[in-house]
C-alpha cells in the first residue's frame, strides 16, 4: 500500500494540513507517500487575490481548526490584493524541487507553502526557488534551472491529470492505493489520529 497526497501550494487548507501529513509520514515510515499538485488556481481562477472575498474568513477558520499561522509577508499580499496565485507555476516549482531527490515530497510541500503563507514569496518567481533551495540545503542553481525547464511544466500538467484520475476535486485529498483500489483517507481537514484509524481499517 502507498499514499498519495494531492495538494496545491496556494491552498490554505493544505497549509493547515501540513501538520497532519507530516505526522502521518512519521507514524507510517513503511508507507511511501507521493505528493501531487492539484491545480487549484488555473485558467479563469488566475485572478488578483483581492477578488476572492472569502480569504480572510477562510484563513481565520484554518487557524482556528488547525493552528496554522499566516505570516506578515503573506498578510501584506492579502492587504494589497493585486497578487495573482498561479497554481501552474507553483506546480512547476514543486516538480523542480522533487527532482533533487534529497528531501521527502512531504517536506518539500511544507517548505514551499511556508515560503508563501509565512513569508509572502511568489511561487511564480525563480528567485523564490533559489531562496527555498538555499534554506533547504539544496543546489539552488539546479533547482532554478529545473523550474525554468519545460520538463517541469509537463510534470505539472501530468500532476493535474493524475489528481483528476484519483478523484481529487478539492484539496487537500489523501488517498491510499492498494493494487487497483483507491481509498480516500482525507478530503479537506483531518487529524493524524483520524487518518491513522482509517489506515488501520484497511488492514
Amino acid at each position: 500500500m502507498r499514499l498519495v497526497y494531492v495538494f496545491d501550494a496556494y491552498c490554505g487548507w493544505c497549509h493547515g494540513f501540513a501538520t497532519t501529513i507530516r505526522e502521518v509520514a512519521a507514524r507510517h515510515p513503511h508507507l511511501p507517500i507521493e505528493v501531487v499538485s492539484g491545480g487549484l488556481f488555473v485558467g479563469e481562477r488566475r485572478v488578483p487575490i483581492g477578488r476572492f472575498g472569502y480569504i480572510d474568513g477562510a484563513n481565520a477558520k484554518i487557524s482556528e481548526i488547525t493552528g496554522a499561522r499566516f505570516g506578515a509577508g503573506y498578510q501584506r499580499l492579502i492587504a494589497d490584493g493585486s497578487f495573482v496565485m498561479d497554481s501552474e507555476a507553483a506546480a512547476r516549482g514543486f516538480a523542480a524541487l522533487r527532482t533533487t531527490g534529497t528531501h521527502s515530497p512531504v517536506e518539500l510541500a511544507e517548505i514551499m507553502q511556508s515560503a508563501f503563507y509565512l513569508d509572502g514569496h511568489s511561487l511564480s518567481e525563480p528567485g523564490t526557488y533559489r531562496l527555498i533551495a538555499t534554506s533547504a540545503g539544496l543546489d539552488a542553481d539546479a533547482v532554478v534551472e529545473a523550474f525554468q525547464d519545460p520538463a517541469s511544466l509537463a510534470a505539472a500538467h501530468a500532476d493535474f491529470e493524475r489528481a483528476a484520475r484519483l478523484g481529487a476535486t478539492g484539496f487537500p485529498t489523501l488517498v491510499a492505493i492498494r493494487g487497483d483500489e483507491v481509498v480516500t483517507l482525507a478530503r479537506g481537514n483531518a487529524t493524524a489520529d483520524e487518518v491513522t484509524t482509517r489506515i488501520a481499517a484497511l488492514g
